[in-house]
């Protein structure tokens, strides 16, 4: 690779300060890149920066698939870039040319102490704060920064007082990920433990929080990870928060706090304010107050009011509360035990509080904070020498947490019945599996350090800094030239038909982000999910009907949003598809106890459903963020998934619907394990797996059971075969048909399509091809290929990809015309409640809108959305 690479802001413009560094991912074409030590960056007039690089993925040659790149802070940061990888100076593990920044780290026995150049952290390595000191040029700004949380045993039906048990997060582990020169990423571990010791000696609410720090820096990034492991009978989580406690050593009118509210305004108070007052101390006195420098000598001011200071309240404790996504609250008290007093309020806050005197302060900003209400800042203590500010991920004021199933069972105690539960409401209930014990959030936020109080306009741009931070990327032509993820190409709208479908796709993604405002699918646990179908009579999405409701990735809608976003680059796609991890990969999923690795099937309740199977969790779905940002969170949940074939011993995924359970005994040697949504899944743990850490195991695993298939008589066609959970591979020896329309729609297609390029196996090909071909074939073709028709044939919209595949692999033209025809048959599911009308145009056949009414399924959305997308990559050809 010698050419340059192009490197975006993906909004479109610079930022015009980047105050804590960025990262992104990105990836190269096979054997160009030899590792992330010839990478280098330039800036748009071609100067070389400083940065850093390391590598994410390899190809099966060893040569570099993608890196994370990372640039320091600065003040004006360039409107492009380019990175080149010409074997020149080392950027991932040599120190930056002289003069440039660079972040230096220190370990001791007791801390670890990162230096930005600008800011300065202790972190301890074991007890009750995440660091012990944030400094400012060496000039303390915050200590003591801890996890809080709060806890009631019952919510009561009637009014009535319920106490709370405080408890303190307790650090157990702390690790140096990352070094610099560039880019240090510190991880730190621990549980949280009550305050009170007559509480008990309980640990709950595992956690992790990593600190990021650039060269330059005057802010740090924080992400902040929990597990749910409490009991959710008994367990009513009442608070969720990080605490900061902030030096003060000025007077108390030099003291201010900024609070942001909506839409880039602000609160801009000083603790003790001097203006409004009976009496005037003088232009030049309020005019610095209101800009938050210091205020000239008393001696200067009107004497009127310097000698009645101590007459004006000072007002040090400060809250705002978000506790819907419609509305928050300010107020303020003079100290406690004295009444509040309203200051306003609003919609939506942008999360973000800084308090801070002549000498310097803390600010704080959470991403998505009232998109993940409810959510609270407090500052407390201000008049004081030493003030507490305190960031709520969930806030105290809001109703407790309850995360109790929302029904009785309705007699549910049988398969027998169960199933008949599930012929009415969708819903796949089991006494006990409605469990959210294991689940898990995500919250990011960030530190700012500043030397002074700093103007409203500059703590504006560190608020939209935290809550929309900016992101590098790689072009859509760029990403598609380097032949990662499969089948698609950037959007093209060359052609009148090829336009239509791109409309279409736009139509499709610009509704689901407006259905997510009307809707308000905002909160805690539920922000970056989706409901799964639409109640025609009730004009409502079917919030409360069984498997009707939350989504949890059925059918891909992950995979629809990542590879929309890869074909037009779009922030606003961006964005929603990242949210959707966050969500999917954290919420949806079990990250400990029995299910550990599985995810939950669509329910009222993100945990509801009993069925927790692999197509939910699958890396699938995370891989794209993580490869394309090189997310260390993401990582995480990757790494989780790598042992999730034992999952199979312990949980069988189709126990209630098994046609040979009166036979079937699970042991090690001879696990059931299903050739579409189960080995799709296990495919992509290995693939992400071997990709990411060159895992001998991984690799076998994954190379051995695509033998297996090519050696099995009817290839995918069998349906399922029996694992030996020790040697990682299939008994061949089955010979049976079974085919059902979900095994291809939870990631199979893609994860196949990479397999097949990437690896050199003919019989695996020839049977993902036999699949692909015979899938929507005539009964005849099918008949005369294996024997009988194929039984269990629908969603052929979403199929019609597979004959895609198959007619450009072939270059079959008959079955290329067949894929396109298919497509719009296919169109059936979506009705005319479905807002779409089948219109056939010579050639070819679109869907067309006729109103903005919901489609009828987030299921349908996305797999049309995928058929278009993949279609056009492989015969869009024909189509023109």
């Amino acid at each position: 690779m010698t050419n340059n690479a192009p490197i975006r802001w993906i909004d479109g413009q610079a930022p015009t300060d980047i105050s804590g560094g960025t990262t992104w991912g990105m990836p190269f074409p096979r054997g160009t890149v030899p590792g992330a030590e010839a990478l280098a960056v330039a800036d748009a007039s071609g100067s070389r920066v400083p940065s850093q690089a390391w590598p994410l993925a390899t190809w099966p040659d060893g040569s570099l698939k993608w890196a994370g790149v990372a640039l320091p802070a600065t003040a004006s940061p360039s409107d492009s870039y380019q990175v080149t990888a010409d074997g020149g100076t080392t950027t991932g593990t040599a120190q930056p040319a002289s003069g440039s920044p660079s972040v230096t780290v220190t370990e001791g026995s007791d801390a670890v102490t990162v230096d930005t150049g600008v800011l300065q952290m202790v972190i301890g390595r074991s007890g009750s704060t995440l660091f012990r000191s944030l400094m400012r040029d060496g000039r303390e700004v915050a200590r003591d920064a801890r996890l809080v949380s709060l806890v009631q045993d019952d919510i009561p039906e009637a009014a009535g007082t319920v106490g709370r048990t405080a408890f303190t997060g307790e650090v157990t582990a702390v690790v140096l990920e990352q070094s610099g020169p560039v880019r240090a990423v510190v991880r730190l571990e621990g549980t949280h433990r009550p305050d009170n010791p007559e509480s008990g000696n309980r640990n709950w609410l595992p956690f992790v929080v990593r600190f990021y720090f650039y060269a330059n820096a005057r802010s740090v990034r924080v992400v902040h990870s929990f597990i749910w492991d409490g009991d959710a009978e008994r367990d009513f989580l009442a608070g969720l928060g990080m605490r900061f406690t902030v030096p003060l050593e000025a007077e108390l009118h030099n003291r201010h706090i900024r609070i942001a509210g909506a839409d880039g305004g602000f609160l801009a108070e000083a603790v003790r304010g001097l203006t409004g007052l009976r009496r005037d101390p003088g232009a030049e006195v309020r005019d610095a107050q209101i800009a938050g420098r210091a205020t000239p000598p008393e001696g200067s001011w009107n004497p009127e009011v310097s000698g009645r200071l101590n007459l004006i309240p000072a007002w040090g404790d400060y809250t705002l509360s978000q506790l819907s996504a419609d509305g928050f609250e300010l107020r303020k008290r003079t100290t406690a035990g004295h009444g509040w007093v309203g200051i306003s309020g609003g919609t939506r806050a942008g999360g973000f509080c800084s308090l801070s005197d002549t000498r310097g302060g803390l600010g704080v900003g959470i991403k998505d904070f009232w998109q993940s209400h409810p959510g609270q800042l407090d500052v407390r203590g201000a008049v004081g020498r030493e003030a507490s500010m305190t960031a709520w991920l969930f806030s105290p004021e809001a109703q407790p947490m309850d995360l109790r199933f929302y029904h009785d069972g309705l007699g549910q105690d049988t398969f027998e019945e169960q199933l008949e539960g599930l012929e009415i409401t969708y819903e796949d209930y089991d006494p006990g599996f409605g469990n959210p014990t294991g689940i898990a959030r995500t919250h990011e936020l960030t530190l700012f350090a500043y030397d002074s109080t700093p103007s409203t306009e500059s703590l504006a741009a560190d608020a939209t800094s935290a809550s929309t931070p900016a992101l590098l990327q790689a072009t859509p032509e760029y990403l598609h030239s380097a032949g990662v993820f499969g089948d698609w190409t950037p959007v093209d709208r060359s052609t009148p038909a090829r336009a239509r479908l791109e409309d279409r796709l736009d139509f499709l993604f610009d509704f689901y982000a407006g259905q997510v405002e009307q809707r308000r699918w905002y909160g805690f646990w539920n922000y970056g999910d989706v409901m799964h179908t639409y109640d025609f009579d009730r004009h409502v999405w079917r919030y409360d009907v069984g498997g009707y409701a939350w989504d949890n990735s059925e059918l891909s809608p992950d995979l629809w949003l990542w590879y929309s976003y890869l074909r037009s680059g779009r922030a606003d796609i961006f964005r929603f598809a990242e949210a959707m991890t966050r969500h999917t990969g954290e919420v949806d999923v079990y990250h400990l106890g029995p299910w550990k690795g599985l995810g939950s099937r669509h329910n009222v309740l993100h945990w509801g459903c009993s069925a927790k199977q692999l197509r939910i969790s699958t890396p699938a779905y995370r891989r794209f963020y993580y490869y394309l940002t090189a997310d260390e969170r993401t990582g995480d949940l990757l790494t989780e998934l790598v042992d999730s074939d034992q999952n199979f011993l312990g949980l069988d995924p189709v126990r209630k619907v098994r046609p040979d359970a009166a036979t079937y005994r699970p042991n090690r040697g001879a696990l059931g394990v299903g050739l579409g949504t189960d080995w799709g899944s296990l495919a992509a743990t290995w693939l992400t797996d071997w990709e990411r850490t060159g895992n001998r195991r991984s690799r076998d695993w994954l190379l051995g059971t695509m033998a297996d298939i090519g050696a099995l008589k009817y290839g995918f066609l069998t349906g399922e075969a029996l694992y030996d959970l020790d040697k990682g591979r299939f008994d061949t020896g089955r010979e049976q048909i079974s085919v059902s329309h979900l095994s291809a729609v939870f990631g199979l297609v893609e994860i196949c399509s990479e397999l097949v390029d990437l690896v050199d196996d003919p019989e695996f090909e020839r049977a993902w091809l036999q699949y692909c071909r015979l899938f929507l074939a005539t009964k005849e073709e099918q008949v005369a290929a294996v024997g009988q028709p194929l039984e269990g044939i629908h969603l052929t919209q979403a199929h019609s990809r597979l004959t895609a595949y198959a007619a450009a692999r072939l270059q079959d033209r008959d079955l290329a015309d067949r894929a396109w025809e298919s497509f719009a048959e296919g169109g059936e599911h979506l009705n005319h409640e479905a807002a779409f009308t089948l219109q056939k145009i010579e050639p070819p056949y679109v869907l067309l809108p006729v109103d903005e009414a919901p489609t009828v399924s987030t299921n349908d959305t996305a797999q049309f959305g995928l058929a278009v997308i993949q279609n056009l990559a492989l015969v869009g050809q024909y189509l023109d």
